[in-house]
């Protein structure tokens, strides 16, 4: 274990200490190997593969941060290793960020891997004399250290955890890191069996490389589905613009053991993204949000500002749904699609107010004070985070003659959305406050 200062995760500007938790951090070793297809690649994601029988490139030193309950009685029996995200050319944990308010009011135990190799490569650069030990064998290798990491945990639990005893052991990931989920799901869970459960959040339409150069690569079809055969439960989380930008094409239906969120009002990244690392469940972070509906912020100067949408209290309601799916085998809700009136390219069904029809609801749609869109443009990552466009006096008039008017609106949407399982009672509080205390429709 290294020291809990210095560790390069950007997870939180909150003290841990104070909401109960602790940050630590381990480095783990050994001889990964990379995989490859026995059949033909197929297009309905079951993928057959064996471990390359050439290990001799395959030695890995990576790192794991850790956040966990300071008090053993806080942990749930749960932990959720996430798959660092590397799309910005660094480890970033955007399930954490998005949903540690949860994970941490609940008590789960939470494990950040650097399975990549940008992700190395980078905290050697910037802090060699902690990190400069580290060794990635390339992004080949980088499903069977993902399977090692969750072995690792659960194995090694008494060191790892700080001698919290795991019940399950569930991975996730974000983004880039959802389409090597999607890979590891169709090719590496059926032979590692690592992990009990997946929450898939904001997948592309394909998965990743199965191998890659200096490896022959091994590429994915696209569309790339989930398995139906897999026998754990998978979560699969997709915003507006995620659908949007999928085309569909990894549009799938619910089974036993998978389901598919579709998350109207919402875009890939958005201010909670940002605003997150300052969120310490105190209910100030859903006050700022709701300011944010009004005076939206616009930090990367795109031509919008950017989505100040639902994204992150829905992302919890998913990683809670999944945690219940798999300790009772009662699956979460089957969420709603959203309306689509053209699919090439992707259309979808809007309000009078420019705000998407169907999908998984919110306050935010359906009790509105501004357009949610998932579409941006400009500089850096603007059009992954969406666009926030404030309704004008006259329209929130003409919707809320009054004050009480708009809350007794915005208080049945959380009543409905919390009734569907697509909220958490604990997040209903916060939301209901930040609007209550607004001046709508002033």
């Amino acid at each position: 274990m290294t020291p809990s200062t210095g560790i390069l995760l950007g997870s939180g500007f909150y003290d841990f200490a104070n909401v109960g938790y602790q940050k630590t951090e381990f480095f783990i070793s050994g001889v990964s190997h990379s995989y490859s297809p026995t059949a033909a690649v197929p297009s309905d994601g079951k993928l057959a593969v064996a471990p390359d029988p050439d290990i001799s490139a395959g030695y890995f030193k990576t790192r794991l941060v850790v956040h966990r309950p300071i008090d053993p009685s806080k942990f749930n029996g749960t932990v959720i290793v996430e798959w660092l995200n590397v799309t910005a050319g660094a480890d970033s944990p955007p399930d954490w960020i998005m949903a540690h308010n949860e994970l941490i009011r609940s008590g789960y135990a939470w494990v950040g891997v650097s399975a990549q190799a940008v992700g190395v490569n980078v905290l050697k650069s910037n802090d060699s004399a902690r990190y400069g030990s580290l060794v990635h064998p390339g992004d080949s290798y980088s499903y069977n250290m993902f399977s090692q990491a969750g072995t690792r945990v659960r194995d090694n639990a008494p060191t790892v955890l700080g001698g919290l005893t795991p019940q399950r052991v569930l991975a996730s990931g974000e983004s880039q890191s959802a389409s090597r989920l999607v890979t590891y799901i169709d090719a590496v869970q059926p032979i590692d069996q690592v992990y009990g459960g997946f929450l898939v959040h904001s997948r592309g339409a394909s998965g990743s490389p199965l191998s890659q150069a200096p490896l022959p690569a091994v590429s994915f079809p696209a569309p790339a589905p989930i398995r139906d055969d897999l026998g754990v439960p998978v979560m699969d989380v997709q915003a507006e613009g995620d659908v949007i930008g999928s085309n569909l094409a990894v549009r799938q239906p619910d089974t036993s053991m998978f389901r598919e969120w579709e998350l109207a009002g919402t875009s890939h990244a958005d201010a909670y993204t940002l605003q997150g690392l300052n969120d310490n469940g105190d209910g100030n972070g859903a006050v700022q949000m709701f300011e944010y509906l009004r005076n939206p912020s616009n930090p990367f100067g795109c031509d919008s500002p950017i989505n100040a949408g639902p994204h992150h209290w829905i992302l919890q309601a998913a990683f809670h749904g999944l945690d219940t799916w798999v300790r009772t085998n009662v699956p979460p809700p089957a969420g709603p699609l959203l309306d689509v009136i053209s699919s090439s390219p992707v259309v979808l069904a809007r309000d009078a107010y420019g705000n998407a029809l169907g999908g998984v609801r919110s306050p935010h749609v359906d009790a509105p004070v501004a357009t949610l869109n998932s579409v941006n443009s400009g500089i850096f990552f603007c059009g992954l985070f969406g666009s926030t466009t404030p309704f004008t006096p006259a329209q929130l008039v003409a919707l809320y003659p009054t004050h009480n008017d708009f809350v007794t609106k915005w208080l049945g949407a959380i009543y409905t959305g919390v009734a569907g399982g697509f909220l958490l009672p604990a997040d209903a509080g916060e939301l209901f406050a930040a609007a209550n205390g607004s001046q709508i429709p002033n």
